[in-house]
């Protein structure tokens, strides 16, 4: 059985999310293809399965009617539900949220997307997020639902030993946009180097294609203005392969990786640093949840708190033996509670439930 996954861009969070999947499903008899409309920096880590990028509308419906995809999953365009439907598409249509801002924004998006989602999706599926859960519940109680946890190969994105900071690094991974809060970072940032950590150093890595003009002169400009130039190094599209090279560096400097974010589906970052063994220090974003068990896999700080994340911070710069039990444990949360052949049950589970019997497992 084919499945075919739909996403605007390959960058980020769902374009590993959807090499991870792909990778999974295939024992189980479920080959899975990648569709983006507009091309982007993850078009580096194509090969190991289908992927195509296109956004007309006859080379969509000739896919479409080549490969006869058992289903479709889309991952928040609700206007993809329609367009199918008009492209002859007619078999299940499951409409995945891996994440839509805030709660607020996604209501918004959720409410407006009603007609388009009631009159075509089969299913609704989220990685386990609170307030996404509680808006198909709200808005949407007909609709079959499914949630489990995203998936990652620790096999293959594991630590990796090698190059020692003499300093400890404090990472952040995103795009310089207002729901990834990079402003509440360089503040953290600031306030650690100047008054806890002279020598930190930070890493921010991010995707320079996905920021705006005015977004990277507000983040030039506050960079200055906190005094952070000799301490920042900036890493933009850095190949997917290359980063558990860089989360290893990370947390054998004595550093963490830190999330800002206001609002979250399910990040990947997080799941890959601790793979790495790069502890992790989070907003309560209520996305983040199912990943970070505080003080057990990782640490939470209230969201825009920055005092209340300098010391959480700081307590894991200076706690030896609290760190290396968050990185021993959150490695095999990651390896237990993600893990690809869990991802693969699951989701052969939903196909069942929509009545669809992918062949027998290949081992």
């Amino acid at each position: 059985m084919k499945i075919l996954f739909v996403f605007y861009v390959p960058s980020g969070g769902v374009e590993t999310l959807n090499r991870q999947r792909c990778q999974a499903l295939r024992p189980y008899g479920v080959e899975g293809h990648c569709l983006y409309y507009r091309t982007g920096s993850g078009v580096q880590n194509f090969g190991r399965h289908p992927s195509f990028v296109t956004d007309d509308d006859a080379q969509i419906g000739m896919l479409l009617r080549e490969h006869a995809y058992g289903a479709v999953v889309v991952v928040s365009d609700y206007w993809t539900l329609p367009r199918f439907r008009r492209l002859g598409y007619t078999g299940p249509l499951i409409l995945e949220i891996q994440g839509l801002g805030s709660p607020a924004a996604a209501r918004e998006e959720l409410t407006r997307a009603l007609p388009h989602i009631t009159g075509h999706a089969a299913a609704l599926l989220h990685p386990r997020t609170p307030h996404i859960a509680g808006l198909f519940d709200e808005l949407y109680p007909h609709i079959p639902k499914f949630q489990f946890n995203n998936c990652l190969n620790t096999a293959e994105f594991s630590y990796q030993p090698g190059f020692r900071s003499a300093q400890p690094i404090l990472g952040w991974l995103g795009r310089l946009e207002d729901n990834k809060n990079w402003r509440e970072f360089l503040h953290i940032g600031h306030l650690l180097i100047h008054g806890h950590t002279p020598s930190l150093r930070l890493w921010m890595f991010e995707d320079a294609e996905l920021s705006s003009p005015e977004e990277r002169r507000a983040f030039q400009q506050l960079v200055g203005e906190y005094g952070l130039s000799d301490n920042l190094t900036l890493y933009s599209n850095i190949p997917h392969a290359q980063m558990p090279t860089y989360f290893s560096a990370i947390g054998d400097s004595g550093g963490l990786l830190c999330s800002t974010s206001k609002s979250e589906g399910a990040p990947y970052a997080l799941l890959e640093a601790m793979s790495c063994r790069c502890p992790v220090v989070s907003s309560d974003a209520d996305g983040v949840l199912q990943a970070i068990l505080h003080n057990r896999t990782g640490k939470l700080y209230r969201l825009g708190d920055v005092l209340h994340a300098v010391n959480e911070i700081a307590e894991l710069l200076n706690d030896a033996e609290l760190r290396e039990r968050i990185r021993t444990t959150a490695l095999l949360h990651v390896q237990t509670s993600f893990s690809p052949d869990e991802y693969a049950r699951q989701f052969i589970g939903m196909l069942a439930a929509l009545h669809l019997t992918p062949p027998q497992r290949r081992d």
